[in-house]
């Protein structure tokens, strides 16, 4: 654990390729799938409070 890993160390398949915590592509992907995830939710329920007031 002196430096970063490289991707060719680990050999993933699937989803695991994608969002996994052995690399910092993983780790960046997982980041931005939560933010995106929470923006999803914030923006559904402000698209649902001004249906509701019309």
């Amino acid at each position: 654990m002196a430096g970063p890993e490289t991707d060719t160390q680990f050999q993933f398949t699937g989803i695991k390729n994608y969002f996994n915590t052995y690399t910092l592509t993983g780790r960046m992907n997982c980041v931005l799938a939560t933010y995106k995830g929470i923006a999803l939710i914030v923006f559904y329920f402000k698209l649902r409070s001004k249906k509701l007031q019309l």
